[in-house]
């Protein structure tokens, strides 16, 4: 039984991934300086413009458009010729404070809204995360490494990154397609491009035993790629939620994560359940499994809580999610001192993916519960 299956992924230059991090900098810089600050930040970014909004009630200064130009900078944002740079973009704040009826709900300990959150683990990758969205994801980041370390100088900051596996009874047998859109200046010839990303980028990246002649690679489809990063498209806080998360191969609770401090369970819960299910994993219980938390606002406790394995469980779903609630803390304060999200660690996750990184300050990446769990069961 074949079948295929495609993830894709984006550089940290590109519109939507520029806003997750401006909004994610500006969420670290409230908790660095008022760890029980609440932060509810967008950002949008156009040609020459950048709007920062939102709802931040905090008792330290941001300063904003600083911070804005500071993270654009960093991204490599930093060339008039490319028509959007860091230091003559015009940046527009609209801040104001929470709802008070939101804070009614997470003063006492509350989830910050209702909702539905989703984690999911496999043994697919060492990351125990999907191969398509893990490929996808280093990709990407090779693209911008080798942009950045003056590699391929003609490089800009945008890009794309998308790969299709083909699966064989469940499990990953080889990469099927590569496709990748590398934005560069108006000197370099496409051949040029095209075999430079092959070499440095795709050949570095992907194992050689996954791509065979039947392999398609597509190198900026059209041919070129000069125009991108906000002068392209307008790029918005929150629209690349499943490159944020696993690729499309779990399901998604609609929630967006940059921008919002961890009250928000949006966030904090997402990372809760893919500790959970990473540590069901880990465990040998199952070898593969989504974890569904729902919450109501202003309630501590999760209204619900859901195991899928799929098939691959050893021991019955329900003896599962019974442990789930014995070993881990489900209450937003309960989760944010589990995974200790009141640190500033957010702007990092806000590029390639919040899953499957070994990042310090991870937490939710950790399986240290993987032998408690066990017990659990037991």
């Amino acid at each position: 039984m074949k079948s295929y299956f495609a993830s894709e992924s984006v550089t940290e230059g590109h519109p939507d991934k520029v806003c997750d991090q401006i909004s994610d900098a500006v969420l670290d810089e409230v908790l660095m300086n008022d760890p029980r600050g609440r932060v509810a930040c967008e950002t949008l970014a156009t040609r020459g413009f950048v709007m920062v909004a939102g709802e931040i009630t905090t008792n330290c200064y941001v300063a904003v458009p600083r911070l804005v130009r500071r993270v654009l900078k960093d991204i490599g944002y930093d060339d008039p010729i490319g028509g959007f740079d860091y230091e003559s973009c015009g940046v527009v704040t609209a801040i104001q404070e929470q709802s008070p009826d939101i804070a009614l709900g997470v003063d006492v300990g509350g989830a910050g809204d209702q909702g539905l959150m989703f984690g999911y683990a496999n043994s697919e990758t060492p990351e125990l995360m999907p191969l398509p969205i893990m490929l996808s994801h280093k990709l990407v980041k090779r693209l911008a490494d080798v942009r950045k370390e003056g590699l391929l100088r003609y490089l800009r900051p945008d890009g794309k990154s998308q790969v299709s596996i083909e699966y064989v009874n469940g499990k990953p047998v080889r990469v099927d397609a590569i496709v990748i859109g590398a934005h560069h200046d108006n000197k370099v010839k496409t051949e040029d491009l095209r075999s430079d990303i092959r070499k440095l980028v795709i050949d570095y990246i992907v194992p050689k035993d996954l791509i065979d002649s039947k392999t398609t690679i597509f190198i900026n489809g059209t041919g070129r790629f000069e125009v991108g990063g906000p002068v392209s498209d307008t790029g918005v806080t929150g629209r690349k939620i499943i490159v944020d998360t696993y690729g499309g191969y779990a399901r998604h609770g609609g929630g967006a994560f940059s921008g919002k401090d961890p009250s928000k369970v949006d966030r904090s819960a997402s990372y809760m359940s893919r500790y959970i299910a990473k540590n069901i994993v880990k465990s040998g219980v199952a070898s593969a499994c989504e974890v569904q938390l729902s919450y109501c606002i202003g309630i501590a406790e999760p209204v619900s809580v859901n195991v899928e394995t799929f098939g691959t469980f050893k021991i019955e779903e329900e003896k599962i999610v019974k442990a789930v609630r014995e070993t881990f803390k489900l209450t937003p304060s309960g989760i944010i001192e589990e995974l200790q999200l009141l640190r500033p660690i957010y702007e990092k996750t806000a590029a390639y993916g919040h899953f499957g990184r070994e990042d310090v300050g991870f937490t939710w990446e950790n399986t240290d519960k993987a032998e408690a769990l066990k017990k659990a069961i037991r």
